[in-house]
């Protein structure tokens, strides 16, 4: 087994393990393997019992707060296997410094992570932190309100009941963002042509309510996905990318998010896509596998989420990503999900989207370009190809969308989409 997030492979006793110890106490349990190299070779350590005893000495007295922590030993290999915790008593400091994981490493935290560890250890949350700001206005929440709940405001108490403001008279940072005038950064919309230096249109929504953000998004997002069809007698609406797939990764972004930074959500519409950028990777503990399938849902806003919800914004917690999944059902490409530390990427394909082109299925593809429907024995002529070879490539064409089969028999012939 190779190492991972959650697995260190240690060949010695040193006391850089320290640091990973702080890392899962700190971000999720994790196990730290002694008596084995990194490329998984099996060495074992002497003595054992005497290490752990060793091991939990180092611990006690340099790692601060105490952990949790047990270990095990493989009798027949001599590998020790320390188990860490993750504790509620954050942050764990080795030397005074936090320590988390990145991929298979582990490195120190900045100072804006470990405020976030501070606040965790408070069981506190950023957006539920009191600011100074005395004088806010919510027309566009209590309009939300009244339309979904039937609630008249503004209301001291609404907001009291929402979590927005506290018994000491205090508003907190998720009421700025849900007031109509804020200076959170926001949602960063570029429409591009037929290149990402092709930019059509641009706009930032920011200094406004994150709801107004959701809703003016959507509005952008109607005026070049959505398009109309007639069936018969019938007009029908129809959505190059779903709606609510849509919908719901702007709502994840704005719930899930990192506040503290001051960074926008990026929106990157394309024909044949949207790429959705959230910052913030994935709250502590939470792993991609666990983001991606819905298992849990570790709120990082949790008064954000909780209006959302009220506001039936979102249907249930941790349902968002399968929601996305589930609107692709009957759409050949499917949603695209990309966790790093530092951010969230989101890919939304067209329903139009093509598969990309090998070499030779460009040369049939450019040969049909002419506006001329070609069978495939003029394909023959034209490309130079084998029939076997052209008929093998027109099909691939057809299958990836970019190619149209007119007729049938000795008549059948072809024209690029």
């Amino acid at each position: 087994m190779k190492e991972k997030k959650d697995l260190e492979y240690k060949e010695k006793i040193t006391n850089t393990f320290l640091k990973t110890v702080s890392a899962f106490a700190n971000y999720g349990d994790g196990e730290i393997v002694f008596g084995v190299k990194n490329n998984g070779d099996i060495v074992g350590i002497d003595h054992p019992e005497e290490a752990c005893l060793a091991i939990e000495n180092k611990i006690n007295d340099l790692v601060k707060p105490k952990p949790s922590f047990s270990f095990s030993i493989d009798r027949k290999t001599n590998v020790l296997t320390l188990m860490v915790d993750e504790g509620v008593l954050k942050p764990y400091l080795y030397k005074g410094k936090a320590y988390r994981r990145s991929d298979t490493s582990t490195v120190e935290v900045d100072q804006l992570e470990l405020k976030r560890l501070v606040l965790l250890g408070d069981h506190l949350y950023f957006d539920e932190l009191p600011v100074k700001e005395s004088e806010l206005e919510f027309s566009y929440l209590f309009d939300a309100l009244r339309r979904e709940l039937n609630v008249e405001g503004p209301d001291e108490d609404v907001l009291k009941t929402l979590g927005l403001y506290n018994s000491q008279n205090q508003y907190n940072n998720a009421a700025l963002l849900m007031a109509d005038k804020n200076d959170f950064p926001g949602i960063d919309m570029v429409r591009f042509g037929s290149s990402s230096s092709e930019l059509l249109f641009r706009e930032t929504l920011s200094h406004m309510s994150i709801l107004e953000q959701l809703d003016r998004a959507e509005t952008i997002f109607d005026r070049y996905y959505r398009m109309e069809e007639i069936v018969g007698m019938q007009r029908y609406e129809k959505y190059l990318i779903p709606k609510e797939a849509f919908r719901e990764t702007i709502a994840n972004a704005l719930i899930h998010r990192t506040w503290d930074v001051n960074a926008h959500i990026r929106v990157l519409m394309y024909a044949d896509k949207i790429e959705i950028v959230s910052p913030g990777g994935l709250p502590g503990g939470m792993t991609r596998e666990e983001y991606v399938n819905g298992y849990i849902s570790s709120l990082r806003n949790p008064v954000i989420a909780n209006i959302f919800f009220r506001l039936n914004l979102i249907e249930m917690f941790a349902t968002g990503i399968r929601r996305i999944k589930e609107s692709y059902a009957d759409i050949h490409h499917k949603p695209i999900f990309e966790v790093t530390d530092h951010s969230i990427l989101t890919v939304l394909p067209s329903i139009s989207m093509k598969e990309k082109m090998t070499l030779d299925e460009k040369i049939v593809y450019d040969a049909l370009s002419c506006g001329l429907q070609l069978s495939s024995g003029e394909i023959v002529e034209t490309t130079g190809f084998h029939k076997n070879k052209v008929v093998k490539l027109v099909n691939a064409l057809i299958e990836k969308r970019y190619v149209e089969k007119v007729g049938s028999g000795r008549g059948t012939k072809y024209h690029a989409v």
